[in-house]
């Protein structure tokens, strides 16, 4: 879909100090929902994502709304989706924040229990209150907002919480966005990350594989002496890191990289190994793409594979294709937040990342997407996570002002 579909921001759409205001009456509500998330663990891969999305879906239905949760293949749940449609024809906007979290790590070394949100100093501990139950808890009030005015809505607001997000399967957005009643009429979705200070428009594509790397098998004392499939692939690695791909440009500014993340191969010590698996993450950029970088692991696959004539040739197995994107700076998504928290007395840089996010995915699907943006933070999947309570009214009203402006409320 092309950035044309979407309205230009302009500071006189909405008043400012009336949705600051609302999202001050909204703050201790919000806050107490967030609490709420927090105490109950969620995370990634680990716990069950019942009981969390039953606090989701119940505050939901409490206020009149009506979610639905999508599920993955195996009947797990993915995603808690809210729709709220408004009364006159217009696009579909996507608030999207993750409801699963990182493990709690070393849970002595938390100054409280991490599933016991506690208050201190002005800040909310806990697990996930950063990343991404703040979101979430600020996305379900500024749905109940539109839900009273969805007379004056043109097309339609939707809250999209993944739980499939820490673990990088990102199976709820992906069940939204490809299954058989994917929407074709999203402009853009705005990732509710925390961070007040930097805006999210962009990142570096990933292309991720597995080198499975033949040898051949013997005994390591015998008196042949055969392949070795790691020597082999410390032959391939080597010249992976020989490789130049380019510098940084304008809009990547930290380059295309390859890096070796892992290597698995062989057992014991009496056996020459016949395999070797080498795993290679290669972020990419407009200037070195998804093709370069499959071209560049064909290539040196093959001249490694000539070099070790009497070994199988070396099995490519694509894991991941993610495109970079960087969203323009007069775009609107971008355009409609920054200007928010510009009348708020906010300074907000825009950033494109070096890791990849789900805007990547989204990229691939031709939908736009910012992320962060979010409430201020601090230990940020480590230890005594917390979050600036006092940035929770600001954060809401941002949204709010986007939202009204994008979906055409006047």
């Amino acid at each position: 879909m092309s950035e044309g579909s979407l309205p230009v921001a302009t500071a006189e759409v909405t008043d400012q100090r009336a949705l600051l205001a609302a999202a001050h009456d909204d703050a201790s509500s919000a806050l107490r929902l967030i609490r709420d998330l927090v105490a109950v663990p969620s995370r990634g891969g680990i716990d069950p994502y019942g009981p969390v999305v039953d606090v989701v879906t119940g505050w939901l239905r409490a206020r009149h709304l009506d979610p639905y949760v999508l599920h993955a293949e195996d009947g797990t749940e993915a995603a808690v989706v809210c729709e709220i449609t408004g009364g006159h024809p217009g696009p579909r906007l996507v608030l999207d924040a993750c409801l699963d979290t990182a493990p709690f790590g070393d849970e002595n070394a938390w100054s409280h229990p991490p599933a016991t949100p506690v208050e201190r100093d002005g800040w909310l501990y806990g697990r996930g209150a950063a990343d991404s139950k703040a979101a979430v808890a600020i996305f379900c009030h500024l749905a109940v907002r539109l839900a009273a005015q969805r007379h004056a809505i043109h097309g339609r607001l939707v809250l999209l919480f993944d739980l499939d997000e820490h673990t990088g399967g990102f199976a709820g957005a992906k069940r939204y966005f490809e299954g058989p009643d994917a929407p074709t009429d999203v402009i853009g979705v705005m990732i509710g990350y925390p961070g007040i200070d930097k805006l999210v428009v962009g990142g570096r594509g990933v292309h991720r594989a597995r080198l499975h790397v033949h040898g051949v098998g013997s005994h390591s004392g015998g008196s042949r002496r055969t392949p070795n499939a790691i020597e082999k692939a410390a032959h391939l690695v080597w010249a992976l890191a020989g490789q130049s791909l380019g510098g940084p440009d304008d809009r990547f500014p930290m380059g295309p990289r390859a890096t070796v993340t892992a290597v698995n191969g062989g057992q014991g010590y009496s056996t020459t190994p016949d395999l070797c698996t080498v795993n290679i993450d290669i972020r990419t950029t407009t200037k070195f793409g998804d093709r370069d970088a499959h071209l560049l692991l064909h290539q040196l696959a093959a001249h490694v594979d000539s070099e070790w004539p009497d070994t199988g040739p070396t099995v490519i197995e694509t894991v991941t294709r993610w495109p970079p994107y960087a969203l323009t700076d007069d775009h609107p998504l971008p355009s409609v937040l920054m200007t928010g928290a510009a009348q708020l007395g906010l300074t907000v840089q825009p950033k494109v990342a070096g890791p990849s996010n789900i805007g990547n995915y989204l990229a691939g699907h031709n939908v736009p997407a910012t992320a962060g943006l979010g409430v201020n933070y601090d230990g940020l999947h480590g230890t005594d996570e917390r979050i600036e309570i006092a940035s929770i009214p600001l954060v809401q009203a941002i949204y709010h002002t986007a939202v009204l402006t994008l979906l055409g409320v006047r």
